[in-house]
C-alpha cells in the first residue's frame, strides 16, 4: 500500500470512531470515502446497527456488497452524520469537491447531516481553493455551450469533463461537468453564489460552511483533526 493510502485510510478510520450504534449514514464517493466504507462494512458484520444512505451509485453498490443496510435520502430524512472525502480543503473548512463527479448528490446528502465530516490526506490541505484543483460544475446538457459562456463570464477558464474513452462524462444523474479554473479563491462563499445562480447550472464544488471537521493523516498514520469555529 502507498503512503497516500496509507494517510487515507487513518483519515477513515478516525472518522469511524465518531460512528454511534443506531445512527443514519451519509456514505461519501472517493478513493478516500471507499475507506470509510469498507471498514464501516467490518463494524456492521461485528454487529453494528446503522442505515445509510450513498452519494454515488458507486458508493452504493460498495455498501450493498458490505451488507450495509441502504435507504434513500427521502426515506431517511435528517442524518446524524456524514464522511466524504475532499479535494481541496481550507484552514476554514471550505472545500472543493467533485473531481470524483458526484458532487450534486454529495451536497444534497451532506447538507442534510447534522454533522459532516471531511477525510483526507494532508496534500489536500491548501491556504486558498482553487491553488491546485478547479471548481466542477454540474449542469444541465441543454444549452451547454450557452451556460460555459456564462461560467466564462465570471472569470473562469472552463474545460468540459471527459469520460475514460474520451466522450462527455455523464453524471449520476444525466448531467455534464465543466471543470472552471477560477485561480486561488478569496471569498469562497461569494464564488459559489455567483456560479449557483448562472441559468444551466445544477450545483457546484465549493462546499462553503458546511464541513463541522476534517481529519487530515500524514503517511506516518498520524491524524491532524481541524475543527471549524462556532462547531
Amino acid at each position: 500500500m502507498s503512503d497516500t493510502e496509507k494517510a487515507k485510510e487513518a483519515a477513515a478510520l478516525k472518522a469511524l470512531e465518531l460512528v454511534e450504534d443506531g445512527m443514519k449514514l451519509g456514505l461519501g464517493t472517493g478513493s478516500t470515502a471507499k475507506w470509510f466504507v469498507h471498514h464501516l462494512g467490518a463494524r456492521v458484520k461485528a454487529g453494528l446497527q446503522v442505515t445509510c444512505t450513498a452519494t454515488s451509485i458507486e458508493t452504493h453498490n460498495q455498501a450493498l456488497g458490505l451488507g450495509i443496510e441502504l435507504r434513500t435520502l427521502d426515506e431517511l430524512g435528517t442524518l446524524d452524520l456524514a464522511v466524504d472525502g475532499a479535494d481541496e480543503i481550507n484552514p476554514g473548512l471550505d472545500c472543493i469537491k467533485g473531481h470524483g463527479a458526484a458532487l450534486f448528490r454529495e451536497k444534497l446528502v451532506e447538507i442534510t447531516a447534522k454533522r459532516f465530516v471531511v477525510i483526507a490526506d494532508d496534500t489536500k490541505l491548501v491556504d486558498k481553493l482553487g491553488m491546485t484543483r478547479t471548481v466542477p460544475v454540474e449542469i444541465v446538457p441543454f444549452g451547454r455551450e450557452t451556460t460555459r459562456a456564462r461560467l466564462e463570464a465570471l472569470g473562469a477558464k472552463v474545460t468540459s469533463r471527459l469520460a475514460k474513452d474520451g466522450s462527455i462524462l455523464v453524471t449520476d444523474n444525466g448531467n455534464h461537468i465543466w471543470d472552471c479554473d477560477f485561480g486561488p479563491i478569496s471569498e469562497t462563499t461569494a464564488l459559489g453564489e455567483r456560479i449557483k445562480a448562472v441559468v444551466g447550472v445544477c450545483e457546484h464544488g465549493l462546499f462553503c460552511g458546511m464541513a463541522e471537521r476534517a481529519f487530515l493523516a500524514r503517511p506516518d498514520g498520524s491524524v491532524q483533526e481541524l475543527v471549524r469555529k462556532g462547531s
